[in-house]
């Protein structure tokens, strides 16, 4: 892929997002307030990614993302149940967003600068993830130089797209793309051996991989290609409502860090230390400066528990796909997650 095109798609890219971030301007004056007129929100989610967002044998949505969808139904609405769910491949989710088909996308995408300038919005990154590539044990492929000639599945318009381009001729290796119009569509192509590697954020290599029943023919290599910082979008020129999900988000990961959780935030409520009584509501009016009530970051813990909880029940050790913290860990616990000081 040449350097012109690359330049050109990403200059047209930008193009487009700013110009639905302009019409929709227009069309929405106050997310917030539609939120609550409403009485629902309306939550963009990935199609089907286990750990993040997928349907259980019920036909019940879960996941970290619908977590965090929840929390911020909770945060706006006081009630983690009025959100409403819409998967959404790529391409659909950031026609949605400006347009107001969805008030926020929990979707798994990576905060970039053509999509930052380009209309959107990332209050605060939820996830610290890398691309790297997934193999069948067969291909006897165990780094990434072994995929020299290798034809690559993967979704048309993705960061993967670009990362795969920059990697193999930085590395002077060569390869054959192969795009399709969902990243479900390029793994379910990868899956049929119509390629040799496909490419994807590492936990979303391992959330595919935890759903096959031939789980075991398949890996993920080692290596990490790229940082990918990753979390909820909102569209740009919504200052009240992008503050209102930033520190929904923030409040979840505050509370780690204080020792607040799902079942001691009751008891919590009558804490003598100040940080607390800010973070619950108790002293201070945070809240009601964003349109929403003080308690805000109460109900959002209360609804699905601080970011370590989060974290656990979807992806964690114990869940089938098996991550470590890593990056994700808090800072005191060497990793990169942190909140904003409430105050």
């Amino acid at each position: 892929m040449s350097q012109h095109f690359r330049t050109r798609r990403a200059m047209q890219g930008a193009l487009a997002l700013a110009t639905l971030a302009a019409l929709a301007g227009a069309a929405r004056a106050d997310v917030l307030d539609d939120v609550k007129a409403r009485g629902v929100l309306k939550c963009g989610v990935t199609l089907s990614a286990p750990g993040f967002s997928a349907e259980d044998n019920n036909g019940k949505r879960t996941g970290f993302d619908v977590d965090l969808c929840k929390a911020i139904g909770a945060a706006a609405l006081g009630d983690e149940n009025k959100i409403q769910m819409q998967p959404m491949d790529l391409k659909t989710s950031f026609a949605a967003l400006p347009a107001g088909g969805v008030d926020v996308l929990t979707h798994r995408f990576t905060w970039t600068q053509s999509r930052d300038i380009g209309g959107l919005k990332f209050p605060k990154i939820m996830f610290f993830d890398g691309q790297g590539f997934a193999v069948t044990v067969k291909s006897r492929a165990n780094k990434i130089s072994d995929l020299n000639n290798a034809t690559v599945c993967t979704a048309q318009g993705s960061t993967s797209e670009l990362i795969v381009a920059d990697y193999f001729r930085a590395h002077k290796l060569k390869y054959k793309i192969v795009t399709f119009a969902s990243q479900e569509l390029a793994w379910d192509a990868f899956i049929a051996k119509r390629c040799d590697a496909a490419i994807n954020d590492r936990s979303g290599l391992a959330a595919r991989l935890a759903k096959l029943p031939n789980r075991d023919e398949f890996k993920v290599l080692a290596e990490t290609v790229s940082n990918e910082p990753i979390g909820p979008i909102v569209a740009q020129g919504q200052p009240r409502w992008e503050a209102l999900v930033l520190f929904t988000l923030n409040a979840l990961v505050a509370a780690e860090e204080m020792g607040v959780n799902q079942g001691n935030v009751d008891a919590m409520l009558k804490s003598d230390k100040p940080e607390v009584q800010r973070l619950l509501g108790i002293s201070g009016d945070f809240g009601t400066k964003m349109g929403v009530g003080n308690d805000y970051a109460y109900k959002a813990i209360k609804a699905v528990g601080n970011f370590g909880e989060i974290w656990d029940r979807n992806v964690g050790p114990q869940t089938p796909l098996r991550l470590e913290r890593g990056h994700n860990a808090l800072v005191a616990n060497g990793g990169l997650m942190m909140s904003v000081p409430v105050r």
